[in-house]
């Protein structure tokens, strides 16, 4: 009989600490090579996809218009579009409206992520609250804010109140309701093992519970921006001389296609560029995850 020492030792059943790649291959039941499937829904990166997207429908937008496929009159080629932003930009229309839509955007989402962050800490927090803010915000958060708009003008006057208002109550809603429920999340066994130790409650909130809310409230954000931009339009398309949502409705009245694009054109970069924001805030904040 061999000795112990000249036995071969026993394979580890413990997994590799590495996990294969996608292209490595292994043997299957019945002999065949397959390739490793187990990777989780781990995303691949395709850099240039989306810039190829975006290029081919802009070449197939103008190709379609140059061919009479499409009226210009009824939509205007990319060329087109481009003019008129230069010349928007140029004659400064473009940042006179520019400007005053961003402020109000700004003002407006600020108070209402203040006051939404306030109201749905003390919902997730304090049972009171929660028994009388539940049912209230489960009641007012359907209305449609844009509907309040004139009720705010007759309140608060057609300046840049009322506006503010309205973007701030149509943020309220959905950021109070996105924090108390990341704060209903986090793990109840966390939070009384930290009391089993006698963290100060003070501590739970800032150690424990608010980094487990953090990554539910970051992404209730990009939904209250896109939010936000929605009701200043809309706003500034009922109630405002200035601004890009009024320059559109203008330029809509006055048939001018080309200008009217190039201002959902703003929009839309304007919505990409807070959404650009908000992720590098997020993977500055939740680096621990």
């Amino acid at each position: 009989m061999a000795s112990l020492d000249s036995a071969t030792p026993p394979r580890s059943p413990l997994p590799p600490s590495r996990p294969p790649h996608a292209s490595e291959r292994h043997s299957g039941p019945d002999g065949r090579q397959v390739a490793f499937r187990g990777r989780g829904f781990v995303a691949s990166h395709h850099r240039g996809a989306s810039w190829i997207a975006f290029a081919l429908l802009i070449g197939l937008w103008e190709a379609s218009i140059r061919f009479g496929w499409i009226s210009e009159l009824f939509l205007p080629a990319p060329s087109s579009v481009a003019g008129a932003l230069r010349q928007l930009a140029a004659d400064g229309t473009l940042g006179h409206h520019l400007s005053a839509s961003l402020m109000r955007l700004l003002v407006g989402w600020t108070l209402g992520t203040l006051c939404g962050l306030i109201a749905g800490f003390a919902i997730g927090i304090w049972s009171l609250a929660r028994a009388v803010g539940v049912p209230v915000i489960s009641a007012l958060f359907p209305i449609p804010k844009i509907a309040l708009l004139p009720l705010f003008i007759l309140w608060l006057g057609i300046g840049e109140s009322a506006k503010f208002a309205t973007i701030g109550l149509g943020v309220f809603f959905p950021t109070a309701i996105a924090t108390f429920s990341a704060l209903d999340a986090v793990p109840r066994n966390l939070i009384r093992m930290a009391q089993s130790f006698d963290v100060p409650w003070a501590d739970i909130l800032r150690k424990v519970v608010l980094p487990g809310a953090m990554p539910g409230i970051l992404s209730a954000f990009r939904i209250t921006a896109s939010i936000a931009l929605l009701l200043l339009v809309s706003a500034e398309m009922i109630g405002a001389q200035y601004g890009i949502g009024a320059f559109v409705l203008s330029a809509g009245s006055l048939m001018q296609t080309d200008a009217l694009l190039a201002g959902v054109l703003v929009l839309s970069i304007t919505g990409l560029c807070i959404g650009t924001a908000l992720s590098r805030i997020e993977k500055a904040l939740l680096k621990w995850r």
